[in-house]
């Protein structure tokens, strides 16, 4: 039985160079392809393929977003991501989307059939520089982590201006609160909390919070 595959692109000679590539492996068939991040999940509930391999900078709806409605939505579809995008956020949100690949975009025609024969039968693939990423960042967490517990100030690896909204989470404040303080927008604040969050590997407020109080007096941040 051959792997029904979306293509979702919004460059159209990138489809169609991918379509052409695809098809000359008798086990793959491309039933679809779509223009942007709309098109994609629409495209995903209509024709229920087996793999949706998307890009992530598209317009209307990003392959970000694309991949978390997917596989939200549609489990039995498996989501492979192919990007020019090596950016570290980008890994990370996809990882916790749920896809079952990050592949860039200077892969060999092999590699893309080796990944998405892996997503098919419900491994994981990722390129060997996304790999190395992946093992990188953990390491570093884990040792900043280590680090920040035997109190080192040093050890954690936030800027100034994140050290300083750290602070003010502790004292209890919420995002307007920071915002006035700090004479910068509620929006601002809450995509410096995001990215606190990310890098210390916290996933829900209430650690947050906990962590902001432990470490408060290792933030350097005078009232």
């Amino acid at each position: 039985m051959k792997v029904r595959l979306l293509l979702a692109d919004d460059h159209p000679l990138v489809r169609s160079g991918l379509i052409k590539l695809l098809e000359s492996y008798k086990e793959f068939t491309v039933i679809g392809e779509a223009k942007d991040g709309e098109e994609a999940v629409a495209l995903t509930r209509k024709l229920k393929p087996d793999i949706v391999i998307i890009d992530l900078s598209m317009p209307k709806l990003s392959g970000i977003e694309a991949t978390k409605i997917i596989c939200k939505e549609i489990p039995d579809t498996k989501v492979l991501v192919l990007t020019m995008h090596e950016n570290e956020e980008y890994i990370y949100q996809i990882l916790r989307s749920g896809a079952g690949g990050y592949l860039l975009k200077n892969a060999t025609k092999d590699e893309l059939a080796s990944a998405i024969r892996a997503v098919a039968s419900g491994k994981k693939f990722y390129s060997p520089k996304v790999s190395e990423i992946i093992v990188n960042s953990y390491l570093n967490k884990a040792k900043q982590r280590d680090a920040a517990a035997n109190g080192d100030e040093e050890g954690l690896p936030l800027t100034r201006r994140e050290k300083e909204i750290l602070y003010h989470i502790a004292l209890g404040k919420n995002n307007t609160q920071i915002a006035e303080i700090m004479f910068i927008s509620p929006r601002t604040v809450e995509t410096h909390r995001t990215n606190i969050m990310q890098k210390l590997d916290i996933h829900d407020a209430s650690n947050l919070v906990r962590f902001a109080l432990i470490n408060k007096d290792k933030l350097g941040v005078e009232e």
